[in-house]
């Protein structure tokens, strides 16, 4: 007995009406009515509901930066032209933008010129200016040290116990506080005037 080249198959041995053209027309019929039962199921272009864009990812505006000392103009009466000693940046009365605390002195070829310590704030527009002085060149103090944190300005302060002391040699040192309180600066003393 000699075996076909391709065996028979299984479903065609089990089932003979697999084989039969009426599969292939009710296959064919089954398929043709799930399209059609589809296309009823979709909605009414008309009565569908838009979808929502997908929200835009939007980052907050950088806030703008502080302001820049180099380019204020400062009440101070300079022979020659005022310098930037020192300079702190924060926002000082709470309104989300930073403002920048400067140490400023006069121009000097020796000695330790004293120091005024002023508020520059950025106007909505226009430049920036001096909105406050913190510590006036009468005092005969320089700053030393220089900070804003939590909206408070902090500085070291050094100066003279009398006009016998060198004026390149300090001798005292004093621990300053101020802070904006009902549309002002307050000032206060951390720590008691000390010996350098």
């Amino acid at each position: 007995m000699q075996h076909p080249a391709v065996p028979e198959l299984a479903h065609t041995v089990d089932r003979p009406w697999a084989t039969r053209p009426i599969h292939w027309v009710a296959t064919a019929a089954a398929l043709a009515a799930v399209v059609a039962a589809s296309g009823f199921l979709q909605p009414d272009p008309a009565t569908a509901a838009p979808t929502a864009p997908e929200p835009e990812s939007r980052s907050a505006p950088a806030p703008a930066p502080a302001p820049d000392p180099a380019i204020v103009a400062y009440p101070l009466e300079c022979p020659a032209k005022s310098v930037v000693a020192k300079k702190a940046t924060g926002d000082l009365d709470g309104d989300g933008r930073p403002e920048t605390v400067a140490a400023v002195h006069c121009e000097a070829g020796s000695g330790t010129p004293p120091h005024a310590l002023y508020v520059i704030t950025r106007p909505r527009e226009g430049k920036p200016r001096v909105v406050a002085t913190l510590l006036d060149t009468k005092e005969g103090r320089t700053v030393s040290a220089l900070a804003v944190r939590g909206g408070a300005v902090t500085a070291t302060l050094l100066g003279y116990s009398s006009i016998d002391v060198p004026r390149y040699r300090p001798d005292l040192r004093d621990e300053a506080k101020w802070q904006w309180k009902n549309g002002a600066f307050t000032r206060s003393t951390p720590g008691a005037t000390r010996g350098v």
